[in-house]
């Protein structure tokens, strides 16, 4: 007959750190509005990664992308606290994790994904307004004046020049070439060779394992049990809540959910 106590220390149940990834990249966090970036997520990922020595963590992905800089930082911190830990990484995409969230995904050893999600987007995007002619049209003068002849470059209010867009494309092409390169040596043993996946195409669930950009359909607990057996326990890290947000929501917030809806709606499909 075995003592309760003795049991556990000879068949202890495994635990999983479960992180919830939610939203855009990069998005300020204006009074603590919600939004992903590396200084907020550092002590919640340490805690995940150390506490209790955990046989996973398991990350709930679901972001459209945001900052190209913000999203290699996150990923290359989860990298190190998984060598430094010995710890590995399963990553769950719920709606989508494209661009800049696809660029997250890839720090994980496993991906895995739903069959309706959204994967991929790995490509690099400046969107902006031109109003030279709406400026004219109501006899608006715009007056910009300048110390240095690239300062003003690409003014929604002029007229827009190839030099300024050649200019933004030798900004592109860097941060685009680093994208491929995190997917490469994250997935390349995975991809299919001959098919060029860096175009900002987007695929579904079922479609992204076969293209190697995942690497299975599951779901998180599920999934985790059934690598880690029926008595794994969950132990869930989440970004904390301001004290202030707790009792209602301010302007920000309406400005920051509008500006998530907008980036989440580019890309899933539905209402």
């Amino acid at each position: 007959m075995r003592i309760p106590f003795v049991s556990r220390l000879i068949s202890p149940r495994p635990t999983i750190s479960v992180v919830r990834l939610q939203g855009a990249i990069g998005i300020p966090a204006r009074h603590g509005a919600a939004g992903l970036s590396d200084a907020g997520l550092a002590p919640l990922l340490d805690r995940a990664f150390r506490r209790g020595k955990p046989a996973a963590v398991a990350i709930a992905l679901n972001s459209p992308g945001g900052s190209p800089v913000q999203s290699s930082l996150i990923a290359a911190r989860i990298r190190r606290l998984a060598q430094e830990t010995h710890v590995p990484v399963h990553v769950f995409v719920e709606d989508v994790a494209a661009s800049g969230g696809y660029w997250l995904a890839t720090a994980g050893d496993t991906i895995w994904a739903d069959e309706s999600s959204v994967l991929g987007s790995i490509g690099v995007i400046s969107a902006s307004f031109g109003f030279a002619e709406l400026i004219q049209r109501h006899g608006i003068e715009r007056r910009v004046h300048t110390a240095g002849t690239s300062k003003s470059w690409l003014d929604p209010f002029r007229p827009e020049s190839p030099e300024d867009v050649a200019r933004l494309h030798r900004l592109l092409e860097p941060i685009h070439e680093s994208f491929k390169a995190q997917v490469r040596a994250r997935r390349g043993d995975r991809l299919p060779e001959g098919r060029d996946l860096f175009t900002g195409e987007v695929w579904v669930g079922r479609q992204a394992v076969e293209l190697g950009l995942a690497d299975g359909i599951g779901h998180l607990e599920p999934t985790m049990r059934d690598l880690f057996g029926d008595k794994a326990e969950f132990r869930t890290y989440s970004q904390r809540v301001p004290f202030l947000r707790r009792f209602g929501i301010s302007a920000d917030d309406f400005l920051d959910a509008a500006a998530q809806r907008a980036a989440f709606s580019r890309l899933a499909p539905g209402g």
